[in-house]
Formats: structure tokens, sequence, C-alpha cells
């Protein structure tokens, strides 16, 4: 929704009451935005280093409830 505060874009001109259509063609693509952190894109080594590190975790916080 154009001037909306949840999709700015950084368009100043917006809120100065210069409204315009918002659309994304191909030949004016959505802004690039850093993509959020995801397990799906790490490399199988990093995938089995937090498997690895989780698990020890896991088997620590069990061992310590036993005590």
């Amino acid at each position: 929704m154009p001037g909306s505060p949840l999709h700015d874009h950084g368009h100043a001109h917006i809120a100065a009451g210069h409204p315009h259509p918002h659309s994304h063609t191909p030949a004016t693509p959505h802004p690039a935005q850093r993509a959020p952190w995801s397990l799906l894109r790490m490399t199988l080594a990093a995938r089995l280093g937090v498997a690895l590190a989780l698990s020890a975790g896991l088997w620590a916080l069990v061992l310590t409830a036993m005590r």
C-alpha cells in the first residue's frame, strides 16, 4: 500500500504528498534485500557442526539434570 510505513522502500516523496503507483515490473524489480538466516543455506559442514553443537548441548543438559 503506498505511503504505508511497512512498505516504504525509502520513497521519501510519498510522505511529502506525491503518491505514485507502486509496481515492480521486470524493468524495475523489487529492491534487493538481505536473505534471512536459514539452516538450508548453510554448507553441509556447517550444518553438521550445528547439529553436533546442539546435540552436545542437549546431552549436557540431560546429564546435568540426572545428577
